[in-house]
């Protein structure tokens, strides 16, 4: 058993197996190590433990020391440095016409070397434009091509389930993926749909697939397989589902605008309620205006006698005012018609 520190150099990069020495060291600790690039700033992802020799890559290189202040300020103008080599390695590609795309520049610790890392679809010939770079930074350059992968995972984005990518955040090496993996776990063949920002396959499909596999195993094929193109022609309509579900369950048709119509009334009625005092007075204008129409009705009904005694008084002042030798008017006789004149005439 060999005792061991796991250091990662990059945000969810791969993680490398150091000696602690005598250092008194624990997760999350900065450490200055000598690697194949040159003495470079790690920090510590794994606190020391024993692990078999077998997993350790020989020689195991050891710890030089844990890193203090001035490290940390200086890995912090390191990074300020590379950002502007990067604007300047920028510019002589554009000049040299070179079909590569620049993903990012480093220092190393010490600076004596300054790394670029690009992709390109083929082989790039760029010596000129190291010797460009070497005269103006003083120092060895290394340009590193990379592949489609660790282009995702040194620019990161956001993966088709809306999270930052995995390669990213936490994995720190890449592992092996096969349309198997799609296959055995049921999902749509589609490229579109099971390929990265990478545009290979995505890392996710090997999470379960250890677990489909088992489940088969233990469970068998408990449902026949069917083609994505089939079993997208079974599926019922929206409206089937809700006409069947009338038909069995004997629900109702509802009309949804006369609810909502009927929830905001009841919603304004509760908010605005009637004062006591308002419906006090209503009540007591009410009895008002009945004790009002009942006194007019028996002012009439007094009224009705007096006006038949009136009338009785006046039948006989009227015969009274009629004297006896009085001549009476006496009605014009009617004109016979000439034509019944002239018949009585012959």
């Amino acid at each position: 058993m060999v005792t061991v520190v796991g250091v990662r150099f990059r945000k969810a990069g791969k993680i490398y197996y150091f000696n602690p020495g005598d250092l008194q060291m624990a997760a999350g600790d900065g450490c200055i190590v000598e690697t194949a690039r040159g003495v470079e700033f790690g920090r510590v992802v794994i606190g020391p433990r024993e692990v078999p020799e077998e997993e350790v890559v020989q020689p195991l290189k050891q710890v030089i020391r844990s890193a203090t202040s001035e490290d940390y300020q200086r890995v912090e103008e390191n990074k300020r440095r590379a950002q502007e080599a990067f604007q300047i390695a920028l510019r002589k590609i554009a000049e040299h016409g070179l079909p590569m795309k620049l993903l990012e520049a480093e220092y190393t610790l010490d600076e004596s070397k300054l790394i670029f890392s690009f992709t390109a679809d083929g082989r790039v010939d760029f010596r000129e434009l190291v010797k460009d770079l070497a005269s103006i930074f003083r120092t060895r350059i290394e340009l590193r091509q990379v592949g489609v992968r660790d282009e995702a995972k040194l620019i990161g984005g956001l993966g088709p389930c809306g999270r930052d990518l995995c390669c990213a955040t936490f994995l720190g090496e890449f592992e092996p993926v096969s349309i198997r993996m799609a296959k055995d776990q049921n999902l749509s063949l589609n490229p579109s749909k099971i390929s990265g920002l990478c545009g290979r396959l995505m890392c996710c499909l090997k999470y379960e697939c250890e677990a489909y596999r088992e489940f088969k195993e233990t469970f068998g094929e408990g449902v026949p397989e069917l083609l994505p193109e089939e079993f997208y022609e079974d599926v019922e309509s929206e409206d089937d589902y809700y006409t069947e579900l009338l038909q069995v369950d004997g629900v109702a048709e509802v009309d949804y605008q006369l609810m909502v119509e009927a929830a905001e009334i009841e919603r304004v009625v509760a908010e605005e309620p009637e004062e006591p005092a308002k419906r006090k007075k209503s009540r007591s204008k009410k009895r008002r205006s009945s004790k009002g129409s009942k006194k007019k009705e028996r002012k009439a009904k007094d009224k009705e006698p007096k006006a038949e005694e009136a009338a009785a008084e006046a039948k006989p002042a009227a015969q009274a005012k009629k004297a006896p030798g009085s001549k009476k008017k006496r009605r014009p006789r009617r004109k016979k018609p000439k034509a019944q004149q002239e018949a009585k005439a012959e």
